[in-house]
Formats: C-alpha cells, sequence, structure tokens
C-alpha cells in the first residue's frame, strides 16, 4: 500500500523567497534619478521642474539658519550692489527694466526734493491766472499773431471751435447722400483752388463789403475769401406769400429778415443752383468742386447770376416795405 501523502510537509518542505522591500525602493530611486538625467524628458507645461528645488543665496541662506538657531544674522547690505556696478561701468542702458524704474523713481524724488517755496508761489500764481483770478489782466505779451483767449477759458473751447463756422456750414450744405468725407474732399479742393488762383478782380457796379482786405491778398486767406464771397451775395431778407392776403384771393408779399446762418444758407444754395444749369466741361470726382471755386471767384469779380437774384429780392422788399403793417403778420410772426 503506497504511503499516504503529507501536504503540510510538503508546503514545509519548498523554500519561498520574499524579494527585499529595501531593494525596491532603491531601484526606483536609481530609476528616477537616471530620469532625471536625460535631457530629452519633457518639462511641464509650466517650464518649471518639480524635482528641482532653487537654493537661495548663501548669505540669505545664512540668515535664515541663524534666525532658527537664534545665533547673530550676516550682514545682508554686504558687496556691491548692481546699480553701482552697472553706473561704475557705464551700461545703465542695458540694466534690466526693473532697475530703470527704480532709477527713475530716485531722481524724481530728488526732484521733488530740490523745489523750493519760490518754484510753489509762482505755479499757484499761474494756475490763478489761468483761472481768471487776480493778475489775469497784468499780462501782456508781445509779438503774438492772435490775441489771448478770453479768461477763465471753457471745457469745451476746442469742441465747439475745432473748424471755421463758415466751412462747416457750407461742408454740410453741399454735402450729398450723407457723405460727409465726399464733402470734406470738396471743401479742400475748394480752399485749394482759392489759394492757387490768381487775385480777382473785383467790379465797382457789385462791391463787397465795407472793411475786407484788398483783393490781392485774397489767395493768402482762403477761408477768408471764402466767407467773403459768400456774405457779399447772401440776400439781407425773403420774401413769403402770404395767401388771401391782398383781398380776392391774391397773395401779399411781405418781407422777412434773415439771421447770418439763414443769410448764407440762401447764397450756397443759390450757388449751387447756377452751377447745376452750366453744361459740363468734363468728367471727373473733383468737378463739382471745381466749378463752385470757380463761381466763388465770379462772385467776387461780379460776374456771378447770383447778383441779379440778390438784387431782385432786395427790389421787392424796398417796394413791399408798407406790407409789414398786415395784421395778419404781427399774430403768426
Amino acid at each position: 500500500m503506497p504511503p499516504r501523502l503529507n501536504i503540510a510537509g510538503v508546503g514545509r518542505s519548498i523554500a519561498i523567497r520574499m524579494r527585499p522591500q529595501a531593494l525596491v525602493h532603491q531601484s526606483k530611486v536609481i530609476h528616477a534619478t537616471s530620469r532625471r538625467c536625460y535631457a530629452d524628458d519633457k518639462k511641464p507645461s509650466s517650464g518649471i521642474d518639480p524635482d528641482f528645488v532653487g537654493i537661495g543665496h548663501v548669505s540669505e541662506e545664512a540668515a535664515e539658519i541663524s534666525e532658527s538657531t537664534g545665533e547673530m544674522a550676516p550682514d545682508m547690505s554686504q558687496g556691491t550692489p548692481v546699480q553701482e556696478i552697472l553706473k561704475r561701468d557705464g551700461d545703465m542702458d542695458q540694466a534690466p527694466e526693473v532697475i530703470k524704474k527704480e532709477e527713475a523713481s530716485e531722481k524724481s524724488a530728488s526732484n521733488n526734493e530740490n523745489t523750493t517755496f519760490a518754484h510753489l508761489l509762482a505755479m499757484g500764481q499761474m494756475r490763478n491766472i489761468a483761472a481768471g483770478g487776480h493778475g489775469a489782466d497784468e499780462v501782456q505779451l508781445e509779438g503774438l499773431i492772435y490775441e489771448l483767449p478770453e479768461l477763465p477759458i471753457a471745457s469745451d473751447l476746442n469742441l465747439k471751435h475745432r473748424y471755421d463756422p463758415v466751412i462747416e456750414q457750407v461742408t454740410n450744405l453741399i454735402m450729398q447722400h450723407g457723405k460727409k468725407s465726399v464733402a470734406q474732399r470738396n471743401m479742400a479742393y475748394i480752399l485749394n483752388h482759392l489759394r492757387t488762383a490768381p487775385p480777382p478782380t473785383p467790379s465797382a457796379a457789385r462791391p463787397l463789403l465795407p472793411g475786407a482786405s484788398p483783393a490781392s491778398e485774397l489767395p493768402l486767406d482762403p477761408v477768408a475769401y471764402l466767407t467773403l464771397a459768400i456774405d457779399s451775395v447772401a440776400p439781407l431778407i425773403r420774401i413769403r406769400a402770404q395767401k388771401g392776403a391782398a383781398g380776392g384771393g391774391a397773395a401779399l408779399q411781405i418781407p422777412i429778415p434773415l439771421g447770418v446762418r439763414q443769410r448764407r444758407r440762401t447764397a450756397v444754395q443759390w450757388i449751387i443752383d447756377t452751377i447745376s444749369k452750366r453744361k459740363a466741361r468734363g468728367s471727373g470726382r473733383g468737378l463739382f468742386a471745381q466749378r463752385f471755386a470757380e463761381e466763388l471767384v465770379a462772385i467776387v469779380e461780379g460776374r456771378s447770376g447770383a447778383w441779379d437774384r440778390r438784387t431782385l429780392i432786395h427790389k421787392t422788399g424796398t417796394s413791399a416795405r408798407a406790407n409789414l403793417n398786415f395784421r395778419g403778420f404781427a399774430r403768426k410772426f
């Protein structure tokens, strides 16, 4: 009969050797160390290696150790600062931006320290004069082309007087289809044409406004040239037809005075009507501006048809002066 097997005895006869944990840990350390030695490994997205810990400056490290142990800390001010080295070598232009900002702040602080009481007093007087206070009337400067502005200066002065009022109004009147840039380009061409054109020859039968510059000096100031031509031909009144006021359904003509902007608007409309009735002598983008500028020169020389319309309106208004006493006119106007 075969002997019986003892499983417990068999298990005791088998030797099982466990792997030492120290070796496993050592292999991991060696593997990690060897992995950091490769230069081809990718760094994290932040650009900082998490396995690397920067070591501070020697003096800073000594200061931290001395603080923890309670000993005397080393002098952190020993050594030459970078600013002094750069100043000594004359390489401040190549210094970092941080050092440049520190130098600029130090210079501004030194300048503020040099400010004396006399400087502060003078600055206060200048602010007082600019605000229209005491001493504003005593300021007299010679050799100025234009007069000094009235004090105190309004906060929106630059906004209101950015453009000449005549230039702005004429630009808006010659604008078509809401194209302001095209109208401004035409206005620039008109002023350039008046500046480069020969001096006009005014007509004695149709005099210009009194007090204007001589005709030989008009091209030197194209804005004054334009203003003189428009204001000279602009009517002073307009004729209103009051229906049924004359009796029997007939209209009564009543003269009504016009303001400055209304007069200039009427004159510009007459100029546009006149040049639109003429035959075109060519084609091009600046044809309208050229014809408008030529009509202005014709007005100054007394050759424009706008003078006839102005004369007719003034004669009609002179003959209709008696109609100003119409009783319905006072109620409506």
